[in-house]
């Protein structure tokens, strides 16, 4: 679940760019950040597939980690991830 939340005052602790890139390309790097992350860590991911909003709703609602954000600005998906522990 989306949280309401004023994410430039989180403390971001990883950036991953996945614009130009085709799903599921944006997810599995993703998850591949997101697994050399320790828990409670935040990851900001950046695409620009219209799918990665599906792809990102279901990863974390299947896996357990928290989406604390997701938003669309100017064809750029932008969701915030906190790894659960």
């Amino acid at each position: 679940m989306v949280e309401n939340i004023d994410i430039d005052s989180l403390s971001i602790n990883k950036e991953l760019d996945a614009r130009g890139l085709s799903c599921p390309m944006p997810l599995l790097k993703a998850k591949q950040a997101l697994s050399a992350m320790a828990a409670g860590e935040i990851l900001k991911v950046e695409a620009t597939d219209p799918g990665s909003q599906r792809d990102f709703a279901s990863f974390t609602d299947l896996v357990g980690h928290e989406l604390l954000h997701s938003g669309l600005e100017s064809g750029t998906y932008t969701y915030i991830l906190r790894k659960h522990g």
